[in-house]
């Protein structure tokens, strides 16, 4: 009977541990809503009237923000919609990086179907959202 009770508690001990990670570090609701996000949205397209926001939701489909923090603890605003790209209808994924006093927003990676985009095809992409 003593080794059968040993034998249980090398099975439930490493099982609670990977239990205690999955809580911490496993997958975890997305945040939609706080101050960073709302800061971007209102964010002007370089010194244009129009916001970031508006400039996306008149040209994509499915607008969906998302806020998230690397490991280095920079603040990343992503945007995800269904956009056009030279006349077709496709995923992109455009992150924004926020300074933590929320004074300043820089153009991150853009994805366009999965696939990165240069800086140049980036930046080209959101002046003419600010030029609709």
């Amino acid at each position: 009977m003593g080794k059968l009770s040993k034998r249980n508690i090398l099975w439930i001990v490493p099982i609670g541990i990977l239990g205690v990670f999955w809580y911490f570090y496993g997958p975890q609701k997305d945040i939609t809503d706080n101050e960073y996000i709302t800061y971007v949205k209102n964010y002007s397209i370089e010194n244009n009237q129009k916001s970031l926001e508006s400039g996306l939701a008149s040209a994509c489909k499915n607008p969906y923000w998302v806020y998230f923090e690397t490991q280095k603890g920079q603040k990343v605003v992503e945007f995800k919609g269904d956009c056009p790209i030279s006349h077709k209808e496709k995923k992109v994924n455009i992150q924004f990086l926020v300074d933590n006093d929320r004074t300043k927003v820089w153009y991150g990676a853009m994805l366009v179907d999965n696939k990165m985009q240069d800086e140049k095809d980036r930046d080209n992409y959101l002046l003419t959202l600010a030029g609709d």
